[in-house]
C-alpha cells in the first residue's frame, strides 16, 4: 500500500513561504502521478499542482508563479509555496494516482476520480 503523509504547513503572515513534504512509498516515483489539493473551509477540494512519472508539471491559475511542486531522488513529494496569501489558507493534501493503471492524460487536469491515495492532511494559516 501507498503510505502519504505530509508536513511543513503552519502559520504565516501574507508574503511569507512554506514548503511542505510528501513522504510515501518507493513505488510512488515509477508509478503515480502526485497532486497537491487543497480545502478552505465552505469550499471544495481543489486540485493546485500536478507532476506525473516524466517530471511534467501543472499548476492551477491561482498559485502559478507562486508555487513550485517537485520530487526528489528519494520520492518525496514537496510544494514550495511562495508570496503566500490569505485566499492560500487551506488543508492541503497530498495524493496519488495510479498512472499505470488509468494512463498519463489525466494528471495534469489533477481528476480527483483518479486518485487511489490520499494523505491526512496539513494546515496551512495565511494572515492578512
Amino acid at each position: 500500500q501507498v503510505r502519504l503523509v505530509e508536513s511543513g504547513g503552519g502559520s504565516v503572515q501574507s508574503g511569507g513561504s512554506l514548503r511542505l513534504s510528501c513522504a510515501g512509498s518507493a513505488a510512488s516515483g515509477s508509478r503515480y502521478c502526485m497532486i497537491w489539493f487543497r480545502q478552505a473551509p465552505d469550499k471544495e477540494r481543489e486540485g493546485v499542482a500536478s507532476i506525473d512519472r516524466i517530471g511534467a508539471t501543472n499548476y492551477a491559475n491561482s498559485v502559478k508563479g507562486r508555487f513550485t511542486i517537485s520530487k526528489d531522488d528519494k520520492n518525496i513529494l514537496y510544494l514550495q509555496m511562495n508570496s503566500l496569501k490569505p485566499e492560500d489558507t487551506a488543508m492541503y493534501y497530498c495524493a496519488a494516482g495510479d498512472t499505470t493503471t488509468y494512463g498519463d492524460d489525466w494528471c495534469p487536469l489533477m481528476y480527483r476520480s483518479r486518485v487511489g491515495y490520499w494523505g491526512q492532511g496539513t494546515q496551512v494559516t495565511v494572515s492578512s
